[in-house]
């Protein structure tokens, strides 16, 4: 049946064509030379077969009434019933060739229909495929669970950190290993909903970690499922809270160096006043004036102690523009949520700066903090980060329209009365700017103030260093 309804295909159609007319010229020529004898007008139905394959119903129906008048002029059959004849035959002929382009035309939609399920199952298996080979080459461990927290699926990432030395985690409970997410899919089975949380989790080994999981669920023929991607924050925890220490230590530091500064400042004034008052014979012998000269003298050796850096305050090349993209992210969403503007006027390309990036940062919202705060009374309320390339520096301006600075000079020191908190921001931003050769600058505007931030280029050192 296929090869037959094969040769109605649309590069036959000029050539069945021409044989159909073909064939109707010599049908009705062999009827008119036969016609004494026997009437062969029947064989006009094979020609109609072929037509009705190509033509449309009009130009069939048009082909059937040709062929049935040309049956009955070469009939020699009663002509009392030739009318009736011709109703009948060309009845039969239409009914003939529209049964035949019905019958053609459901076959192409069917054709092109399988070929349009051909298509889509290829492109199916082909996106199977490819989710395959990314669900398989993800370093990150992707589970699929049903409602009784029996894994379903589990990559190669997610064998290596749940269970590397145990058999295969499909059909294994997930409570063993994630015991959150068995209470999630147990909790609300039938709801959909996506999320993230931070738990803990347990390896085959015993071992616990702290998991990173974002997860979703969602519903299929055999009920719903639970689809998570899970990863060990175990290392960045501690490297987070290494570096967490590190700063911790390092503010110490500078809190403890203004510290003794203000203590040595009143240990001078205590000393100065000590000296002058032991010019008094009759204070010499005094036990009690001799003890506070022993405290006072005691309290200037402390504060004489300096705090010496870290070995650990080195500065390596930061990539500049990263660092702001971390503070836009940081401090855009809050701006806002304040009524405040922020615009970017960021130079590129910016060369790598020679700085420590978790001090830059560290820098960077504190400025952000104080010029959100100075514009909080402000009526107009923008805040502008603009860089620029100076020689062998870059400078980063915190530049904001708020109430201004009115007394510059006592700016970076530390414990200033009315200061928030201890007063101790600006002090510590500029140590750390200067602890990896850095500055913080304060610049003076006519309304509001700005704040330059001075990182030297990580070519002025790599020259220093060849030098």
């Amino acid at each position: 049946m296929k090869d037959f309804f094969s040769i109605y295909a649309s590069a036959n159609r000029t050539k069945l064509l021409t044989v159909a007319g073909i064939l109707i010229a010599a049908i009705a020529v062999l009827d008119w030379t036969t016609k004494p004898y026997l009437s062969i007008g029947f064989l006009y139905l094979f020609p109609i077969i072929i037509v009705g394959g190509f033509l449309s119903r009009a130009q069939i129906v048009g082909a059937a009434l040709v062929c049935a008048f040309l049956q009955e002029a070469f009939s020699n059959l009663p002509e009392n019933e030739a009318f009736i004849r011709l109703i009948f035959s060309s009845a039969g002929f239409i009914g003939t060739g529209l049964l035949v382009s019905e019958l053609i035309r459901n076959r192409r939609i069917v054709l092109k229909h399988l070929e349009e399920l051909t298509n889509e199952v290829n492109l199916r298996r082909d996106a199977e495929d490819q989710m395959q080979i990314l669900v398989e080459s993800s370093p990150a461990a992707i589970v699929t669970i049903d409602t009784t927290g029996t894994i379903l699926l589990a990559n190669h990432a997610a064998q290596q950190l749940l269970a590397p030395d145990a058999l295969t985690l499909c059909g294994q409970r997930i409570i063993s290993y994630l015991p959150a997410l068995q209470t999630a899919v147990e909790s609300q089975p039938a709801m959909s909903f996506r999320t993230t949380l931070q738990c803990k989790g347990q390896r085959s080994t015993g071992e616990a970690f702290l998991a990173g999981v974002w997860f979703s669920t969602y519903t299929t023929i055999s009920g719903p499922r639970l689809a998570a991607v899970v990863v060990d924050l175990s290392e960045d925890l501690r490297d987070r809270e290494d570096l967490s220490l590190d700063y911790l230590l390092k503010n110490s530091r500078i809190l403890v160096s203004a510290v003794a500064h203000e203590v040595r400042n009143l240990c001078g004034a205590a000393l100065v006043v000590q000296k002058n008052l032991s010019r008094f014979v009759e204070l010499r012998d005094n036990k009690d004036f001799q003890a506070l000269s022993t405290l006072i003298q005691s309290l200037e050796r402390i504060s004489a102690l300096g705090v010496q850096s870290s070995p650990t305050d080195t500065a390596a090349s930061v990539n500049l523009t990263s660092v702001l993209d971390e503070l836009r992210v940081l401090v855009e969403g809050v701006f806002h949520e304040s009524g405040m503007e922020t615009h970017w006027r960021l130079q590129a390309p910016m060369p790598l700066v020679q700085a420590d990036r978790y001090g830059l940062v560290q820098v960077f919202l504190n400025l952000a903090r104080n010029s959100r705060r100075a514009m909080e009374p402000a009526e107009r309320k923008q805040l502008c980060v603009s860089t620029s390339v100076e020689g062998e520096t870059v400078v980063i301006r915190f530049e904001d329209t708020g109430t201004g600075v009115s007394a510059p000079d006592d700016l970076f020191r530390p414990f200033q009365p009315g200061a928030n908190s201890a007063g101790l921001g600006l002090y510590v931003s500029r140590a750390i700017m200067r602890s990896f050769g850095g500055e913080l600058l304060y610049e003076p505007r006519i309304r509001g103030c700005c704040f330059a931030v001075i990182v030297p280029s990580a070519t002025r050192r790599d020259g220093a260093a060849n030098a």
